[in-house]
């Protein structure tokens, strides 16, 4: 039995910057290109719903189940042979939401948890064709029936960034702009067509 690696294609920032919005868009066009798409979500979510922190209130622990998950809805989803899988926060995002949370309550990250950390969301980097990371925009209103701290936000979109930057992950910025947005469609499409329909 021949198998093949599908694209994967993730993405991460801040909450409530459109990383599931592009994520849907992107689902839309590759399906009407005829391409099969699983898409991977709503991690923070079930970590609640499994008794587990999220946002400010963050651990390490929380942060372990949050990538594993990840890295085991992105099996799933290849074994179904979906030819791209979409990643709605990719692994480093979990490691961002960790280190803003620990800003947030001014502690500092046990190194030797982050190295541990940062060794498994690294195993999955190999794996991720393109990384999208969204950039915060204030000015964009934000869903209210969410309990969101301007400040946590903001202390998350620096974290993702920086982590990016500090561990040199090729990744595209998108910004809250509509050609920001199309753009980063377009590019997901155009590979994932390279590859698929030549």
């Amino acid at each position: 039995m021949t198998t093949f690696q599908p694209i994967r294609i993730g993405v991460l920032g801040t909450h409530s910057t459109g990383k599931t919005t592009l994520l849907k868009r992107m689902e839309m066009e590759l399906r009407g290109h005829g391409l099969t798409v699983a898409r991977t979500g709503r991690l923070g979510k079930r970590a609640a719903e499994a008794g587990l922190p999220k946002m400010q209130h963050h651990t390490a622990q929380s942060t372990e189940w949050i990538i594993t998950q990840g890295i085991v809805d992105e099996i799933g989803a290849a074994a179904q042979g979906a030819k791209v899988v979409l990643v709605d926060r990719a692994a480093h995002d979990a490691i961002a939401y960790w280190h803003a949370a620990l800003a947030f309550r001014a502690e500092t990250p046990p190194r030797r948890e982050r190295e541990r950390l940062l060794a498994l969301a690294s195993t999955q980097l190999p794996k991720y064709d393109l990384v999208f990371a969204t950039v915060l925009d204030e000015r964009v209103p934000v869903d209210t029936s969410h309990d969101y701290d301007a400040g946590f936000r903001r202390l998350v979109d620096e974290h993702v960034h920086r982590l990016l930057a500090n561990e040199n992950i090729s990744h595209q910025r998108v910004t809250s702009e509509p050609g920001s947005q199309a753009h980063a469609v377009a590019v997901a499409v155009r590979l994932c067509l390279k590859e698929f329909l030549v």
